[in-house]
C-alpha cells in the first residue's frame, strides 16, 4: 500500500519553477562549455581523460536533477530538498572538472587548450 502524501510537507509550484530554470540555466552553461573544450581542434592526450570524465559526470547528474524537478512528486518538500542537494553537489563536480582541465592547461600537460 502506497503510503499518502496528502499529509507531506508540499512547495509552492512557482518556487519549483524557479529553481527548475535555474538548474536549466547552469546545465545549459555547463554544456556549453564541454561542447566548446571538445571542439577544441587540438589532439586530446590521456590527461584529458580525467577532467572530462569528471564534467560528463557532474553533468549528468544535473541532467539527472532537471529531470527529477519534472517529476510531478517534486512539489513534495523531501524530494525537492534532495533534488537541490545532488545538484550543488553536481555544481561542484563540474567545477572541479574544470579545475582539474585549468591545472592540466597551465602545467602544460595537456593539449587541449582552455587559456588560448
Amino acid at each position: 500500500m502506497a503510503p499518502e502524501t496528502d499529509d507531506q510537507e508540499k512547495i509552492d509550484s512557482t518556487f519549483r519553477n524557479g529553481s527548475l530554470t535555474a538548474v536549466g540555466i547552469i546545465a545549459g552553461f555547463s554544456l556549453s562549455f564541454l561542447n566548446s573544450w571538445v571542439s577544441n581542434p587540438n589532439d586530446w592526450g590521456r590527461i584529458d581523460i580525467l577532467p572530462m570524465t569528471v564534467l560528463v559526470i557532474g553533468i549528468g547528474l544535473q541532467v539527472k536533477v532537471f529531470a527529477d524537478l519534472l517529476a510531478r512528486d517534486s512539489l513534495l518538500a523531501v524530494k525537492y530538498d534532495r533534488a537541490r542537494r545532488l545538484f550543488l553537489i553536481a555544481v561542484l563536480i563540474v567545477a572541479a572538472g574544470i579545475a582539474i582541465a585549468l591545472v592540466n592547461d597551465i602545467l602544460g600537460l595537456s593539449s587541449q587548450k582552455m587559456l588560448g
